[in-house]
């Protein structure tokens, strides 16, 4: 049988920060030509993140390319997030973002404004692991028990069974 992995990144990321600190958190990675540059997909939660840096896209020529790219990524996965990261966001650094959303407006693309690598894995892990089938599940299976204890317990529903007798 064969065994998923935990995430899927292009290529290029082969020795990029991000791999490095999801490996050390036990994430088993593997390494892709056929996934979009600067990607990373977790196929058992059904998301993926592409990371950009908001110098990258300031630039004329390289930002239209990585917006293409962004807009490519965003068709491709139904569950995508830009992960759009700058050290500091001054006024610069939001217009762009809004420009972004802008373009993106009513797709499937979410954009989380990053500070550093350890937000950047913090928020795919956390993203991934809620998302994920098992997890879905144990979360809904909670809410169904805690909603039967509450109707269960509550003096409202009490009075109304006593009404109705």
């Amino acid at each position: 049988r064969a065994v998923n992995p935990s995430a899927v990144t292009s290529s290029g990321h082969l020795h990029h920060e991000v791999v490095a600190s999801l490996s050390s958190q036990r994430q088993r990675i593997r390494f892709s030509d056929s996934v979009v540059d600067g990607s990373i997909i977790f196929p058992l939660s059904g998301v993926a993140f592409i990371i950009a840096e908001v110098q990258d896209l300031s630039n004329n020529s390289a930002g239209r390319k990585l917006t293409e790219q962004i807009e490519r990524f965003a068709h491709i996965h139904r569950n995508s997030f830009l992960l759009l990261v700058a050290a500091l966001f001054g006024s610069e650094e939001w217009d762009i973002l809004y420009k972004l959303q802008q373009r993106f407006l009513g797709g499937n693309l979410r954009i989380i404004p990053i500070h550093n690598v350890g937000d950047m894995v913090k928020s795919m892990v956390t993203i991934a692991k809620a998302t994920c089938k098992p997890h879905v599940d144990s979360v809904r299976d909670r809410i169904a028990m805690a909603r039967a204890q509450i109707i269960e317990c509550s003096p409202v529903w009490e009075m109304l069974r006593k009404q109705q007798k």
